[in-house]
């Protein structure tokens, strides 16, 4: 789906099958995606500011929806997990092992 002026690229976009609507159009976040015809997917809402008709957004890494991998930053929003050569730096100081 192309956006609106003055923006060009070539977005992707979900057509989702729900209960409660017939059909919505949904935006995919992020670069690179593994959704195919008949997946489960986890529908939000939030809508693409310059695509006309798109009002919702998929969640990475809910039901058959897989994460993005290779994140470090903002990754609660694309689902992804910590890092674990890094895990140490990210618990909370008072809940790390004191060194003798």
């Amino acid at each position: 789906m192309s956006p609106k002026k003055p923006n060009s690229a070539c977005r992707h976009v979900a057509k989702v099958k729900q209960y409660s609507k017939p059909r919505i159009t949904a935006r995919i976040p992020g670069s690179g995606f593994g959704v195919a015809k008949f997946n489960r997917v986890l529908v939000r809402g939030g809508r693409a500011n310059d695509l006309p008709g798109v009002g919702y957004s998929l969640c990475r890494g809910v039901y058959d929806f897989s994460p993005l991998y290779g994140k470090k930053k903002s990754r609660s929003y694309y689902a992804v997990p910590r890092p674990d050569a890094a895990a140490k730096r990210y618990t909370r100081r008072r809940l790390r092992q004191r060194a003798a």
